[in-house]
């Protein structure tokens, strides 16, 4: 059993923008094709902590490289408060061959990147100008530091950046980051999520919220929004977008803002398009650059499944991580 700890991880990943989002890519269109296999999420809640949870996702990539497994994320949004990050994450892969489990690997890293590269490629295929210059981010936290990292690979274009969180400290120090990350770009903080909305033609949602909160009535007209946080968005705004989704059986679920706009309308007429049929030029759907456009993806587990893969293998070819032998029973020898 290979045992990759978070240091190992973030080691490989570091400035590997545009090669994730490859590997993303990809696992979108093997999906899309019908060559992955990716039951429901599992999710774990807890009677006397209701916003507490752990989800499950376990999944298959077929291809010339298949991988199978499971990633295991918590989120906690209480851990904020002490200091600690709101997610937490582990992903087991099993041998396609005989199915034993052979790496155990810390997740937080693969999942921010992951969702963060999905949220980039989106931003490249909906949004209307040719060259966007700024992006605006609701929800200070990794989720949108590794968006705002991955869509300024995407789009090299981006030079202005607006902020804006419940937490002002949060907005700052998360403005301070953004600055550094970007020296050339121009940063600001804004007062209201209104403000923020109407900032830019790109705006990034990623905040902890269980239930809708916001329209779209403050965006700009035909405006892009990465809806990664799934819950901000009220029906009716939903319902006036043009929606694209990663899957729409795994994203109408949870009591999302789809979800709820599926219940209200008893069907998911609303939604336009899948990200991997756009990847793969198999979609008729247009963008109109009147409307709005959200991507709301749920968050595949076959893309956490690629990047893993990956990650092992460099890990293998670096000789990275902790080998532990004799974890699993060996041929003959069960009791």
């Amino acid at each position: 059993m290979l045992i990759i700890g978070h240091r190992e991880v973030r080691d490989i990943l570091d400035g590997q923008e545009h090669r994730i989002m490859s590997l993303v890519s990809e696992a979108y269109r093997l999906h899309d094709e019908g060559r992955t296999a990716l039951p429901h999420s599992v999710f774990l809640r807890f009677p006397d902590a209701p916003r507490d949870r752990i989800i499950g996702l376990p999944g298959y990539v077929g291809g010339d490289e298949p991988v199978a497994g499971m990633k295991w994320i918590a989120s906690f949004p209480g851990n904020v408060a002490r200091g600690l990050e709101r997610a937490s994450a582990a992903i087991a892969l099993n041998s396609t061959t005989d199915g034993r489990p052979e790496a155990w690997v810390e997740a937080s890293l693969i999942s921010a990147k992951r969702t963060a590269a999905s949220a980039a490629l989106a931003a490249g295929l909906l949004v209307t100008e040719s060259e966007p210059r700024g992006i605006a981010l609701l929800g200070c936290g990794p989720i949108n530091r590794e968006v705002l990292r991955f869509t300024k690979a995407r789009l090299p274009s981006l030079t202005e950046v607006t902020v804006f969180d419940l937490d002002p400290e949060r907005a700052a120090a998360f403005a301070a980051e953004a600055q550094a990350m970007l020296p050339d770009a121009t940063v600001t903080v804004a007062e209201r999520a209104e403000d923020a909305l109407g900032a830019h033609a790109l705006v990034a949602l990623a905040t902890t919220a269980g239930v809708p909160h916001m329209g779209l009535s403050a965006c700009r007209p035909g405006a892009t929004v990465l809806h990664v946080s799934l819950r901000d968005l009220t029906v009716e705004s939903v319902l006036g977008a043009q929606n694209v989704v990663d899957d729409a059986d795994h994203v109408c679920r949870e009591s999302t803002s789809l979800h709820l706009a599926e219940q209200a309308t008893g069907g998911r007429d609303f939604v336009d398009a899948h990200i991997g049929a756009l990847l793969r030029g198999t979609s008729d759907f247009r963008r109109d650059p009147d409307r709005i456009a959200v991507f709301s993806p749920f968050g595949l587990g076959v893309l956490d499944l690629a990047l893993t893969r990956w990650v092992r293998d460099e890990a293998r070819s670096r000789e990275l991580g902790v080998l532990v032998e004799g974890f699993l029973p060996e041929p003959g020898h069960q009791g």
